[in-house]
């Protein structure tokens, strides 16, 4: 792992954003946390985090916390209405990824059912009143190609493909819909609000024939959801696109909830009292903070020498550190009365070493940034 690039993904308990409340015309989704009570090895996270930070790596494409035992922290997935009339879709809610796209009903190949208890649903843009086709014409999908799309010529559909940094992709077509959602007034009184978004559907093949691999053709059904709400910093992204068209402040928070890992995903309006912040690094394609410090009791292992930054991602399930900083962690933890288990696995060209705690008596840890959190 590249050490000037420090992968530590944190946990949305520290999330870009800390907050304690919510107030006047902010979105409001619930949120549900995937892995909830279900017991997944840590060979099946990494190799759903694996994924991820290869799509993160090429900027196309999100935990300290929890209970301890990282086969009980996972992703976060909410319930959204789209179209009109509304339809309710499970959706992850991802902040390392630019783009909000859910399977369409052409897809063959889309997981049919989920072990999340949750009902799958394939959209379909012609029976909603309110969906509308994208031309390759549009500057959404010229944002999606960089620049002019080729061989674009007039009505002809914005048809997107995205490839990933893992080798896996995810592509289809472009479509402009109606989304609800739940929005709280100043007395937290919760009314109904929606805003028109431009959104992937996501087919299996398209029509150059491209066949795709990521979660949307995947037929395995454990983890399945309909789609990803992208909350990256793109203009492609929906809280970019909210924002945009004023419908809300481009700001967002996920309250946690302390029990089950779920809670409030909250965007616009957000209320920060007693909260410590932390700024963000600029002009990075993700949510990028400066680490200064990991505390393990009273031991400080100094981690702004690496000159590293740390990516904070809801789509992650596990933190990593570069060898420089897990071989010191795991030494000053190692004082301390617990009984470890280590477990090493193939990861790409290297290896990877996780470890465990089998006690109550794990050392309490932090990770600091500037200013401390």
């Amino acid at each position: 792992m590249d050490a000037r690039v420090l992968w530590i993904l944190i946990s949305l308990y520290v999330l870009v954003f800390a907050i304690s409340g919510v107030v006047g015309g902010g979105g409001v989704f619930k949120v549900q946390h995937k892995y909830n009570g279900l017991e997944r090895t840590v060979r099946e996270i990494k190799k759903h985090d694996i994924r991820r930070h290869g799509r993160s790596l090429i900027g196309i494409d999100l935990p300290l916390g929890g209970d301890g035992r990282p086969t009980d922290s996972g992703l976060y997935y909410t319930k959204i209405g789209i179209g009109t009339p509304s339809n309710d879709y499970y959706v992850h809610v991802d902040t390392g990824s630019d783009i909000f796209w859910v399977n369409c009903i052409e897809c063959k190949q889309c997981p049919k059912k989920s072990d999340l208890g949750i009902d799958l649903r394939l959209y379909n843009p012609h029976t909603s009143s309110t969906g509308q086709t994208v031309g390759c014409d549009d500057q959404f999908c010229q944002t999606l190609a960089q620049g002019p799309v080729p061989n674009c010529s007039p009505g002809a559909l914005c048809e997107y493909v995205m490839k990933y940094g893992d080798g896996s992709e995810t592509g289809g077509y472009v479509v402009k819909d109606v989304i609800n959602y739940d929005q709280v007034s100043g007395n937290l009184q919760t009314t109904k609000g929606n805003a028109s978004v431009t959104f992937g559907y996501v087919n299996c093949a398209t029509s150059v024939g491209v066949v795709l691999h990521q979660v949307a053709c995947s037929r395995q059904s454990m983890m399945a959801t309909d789609g990803i709400l992208g909350f990256g910093q793109s203009s492609t992204s929906v809280i970019s696109q909210l924002a945009s068209a004023k419908k809300v402040r481009k700001i967002f928070a996920h309250c946690l909830d302390s029990k089950n890992g779920g809670g409030i995903f909250a965007i616009g309006n957000v209320v920060q009292p007693k909260v410590q912040t932390t700024p963000l690094v600029p002009n990075q394609p993700h949510y990028n903070i400066n680490l200064e410090n990991i505390q393990v009791g009273n031991d400080k292992i100094p981690a702004d020498e690496l000159g590293s930054q740390t990516v904070i991602d809801s789509g992650t399930t596990l933190a990593y550190l570069p060898q420089k900083l897990y071989d010191p962690l795991i030494s000053k933890i190692q004082y301390y009365p617990t009984r470890l288990s280590c477990m090493i696995s193939k990861v790409r060209s290297s290896d990877s070493q996780t470890t465990t705690a089998n006690t109550m008596e794990f050392p309490s840890q932090s990770f600091q940034v500037n200013p401390s959190i």
